[in-house]
């Protein structure tokens, strides 16, 4: 998806970190609660250090629901999320992407036109009244919407199970996208096999399936992946235990399943975040996720050794561009009664995104991950 950010302004661009400090803190005493600044876990420190809450995409935005007194919303993450947060907010709240570049290449991977005509070539060869759709909350508003409108719902890592075990009261196969990985690895955590998946490729006719595959599948995974999580191999586990005979290996499950199999324990960020938490003092932890939130985790948590399974990785090049100058752009911007990149999804996605992420909440109610927001 091509989006347009406009150069920043020389002063911004030419600061020093020093200079980029004064101006946010200037700005945000001056907005006051008028601003609510979110930070997900994977943003840069220069940026997450001005947080007022930070998290995962979900509970972000269910924070800034919570806050009707803040006008301007501020997201430091990508697309997807703001576009949840405008969705989630009320009309007189801003919902401001610092970056407009700032985007998701999983949820980018499918788009609804795509998404669109795969259900139209289905609709050909299989019944898709017993065909149900689940999309992976890192995706797009209109992904969402095209959800909420053919009978599915909206999952997330956390409620992944609840979510495809539900679907499966209402039909006999799911189409679930973006990210393949997530959903392969949850249909094997329920006791699926690989001959109950099959890979649809949007480029490709039919997803380069037959017709008898797509009708004898039960799980159609979209050829969707996260760059970062899919960088990392069983060589990397072979080598940090090698080298950590009693070392932890800890995976997201938008990892490949090779992986998850061989992962001494498999969650959401905030799953790693409380299991990091929860080890011995003294532990030694790799961790398969985005470099800054492991990062983070190893500075606050000095009394264990926390890595990253990979020592190579690299950051998410999406999350990584927004930076303190593109923040005090925003904000001084703000102080001067000017609302740049905001972020709005027309009222009829909006409905529609919200019947998908109704559905998710009422089929997880009671979930203690959902009372708090927590998911990804």
């Amino acid at each position: 998806m091509l989006r347009l950010q406009s150069p920043l302004p020389e002063r911004y661009r030419d600061s020093s970190p020093e200079a980029l400090d004064a101006m946010i803190a200037a700005a945000k005493a001056t907005l006051g609660q008028r601003l609510f600044i979110l930070g997900h876990h994977y943003q840069r420190d220069e940026v997450m250090k001005w947080a007022d809450a930070r998290g995962d995409s979900y509970r972000l935005s269910v924070l800034a629901q919570e806050r009707p007194e803040a006008d301007y919303i501020v997201f430091c993450g990508v697309h997807f999320m703001a576009e949840s947060a405008d969705i989630l907010t009320s009309a007189h709240q801003a919902v401001i992407l610092p970056d407009l570049n700032a985007g998701c290449s999983m949820a980018d991977m499918a788009d609804v036109e795509e998404v669109s005509e795969a259900w139209d070539a289905l609709s050909e060869v299989i019944d898709t009244d017993r065909l149900v759709p689940i999309t992976y909350m890192n995706s797009s508003a209109a992904l969402k919407a095209f959800v909420g409108e053919h009978g599915g719902a909206v999952c997330t890592s956390t409620n992944a199970r609840e979510i495809l075990d539900w679907a499966f009261t209402r039909g006999d196969k799911v189409l679930f996208f973006p990210d393949q990985h997530l959903g392969r690895n949850t249909g094997i955590a329920m006791g699926y096999t690989h001959d109950d998946m099959r890979v649809w490729n949007p480029r490709l006719e039919l997803g380069g399936l037959t017709e008898q595959e797509c009708q004898d599948s039960t799980f159609l995974l979209w050829k969707g992946h996260c760059s970062v999580h899919q960088r990392f191999t069983p060589a990397h586990v072979a080598a940090f235990r090698a080298e950590h005979p009693d070392g932890i290996v800890i995976a997201h499950p938008e990892c490949s399943h090779d992986i998850c199999s061989i992962a001494d324990q498999v969650g959401s960020t905030d799953f790693i975040i409380r299991a990091v938490e929860a080890a011995p003092v003294g532990a030694t932890m790799a961790i398969a996720t985005e470099i800054h939130l492991v990062n983070r985790l190893a500075a606050e948590t000095p009394d264990k050794t926390i890595v990253s399974l990979d020592p190579l990785v690299c950051p998410c090049s999406t999350m990584f561009r927004i930076d303190g100058p593109h923040l005090a752009w925003i904000l001084e911007n703000l102080v001067d009664g000017n609302v740049l990149n905001r972020i709005t999804v027309d009222p009829d996605t909006t409905a529609w995104a919200k019947v998908s992420l109704q559905r998710m909440l009422d089929i997880t109610q009671g979930h203690p991950e959902m009372a708090s927001g927590r998911q990804e």
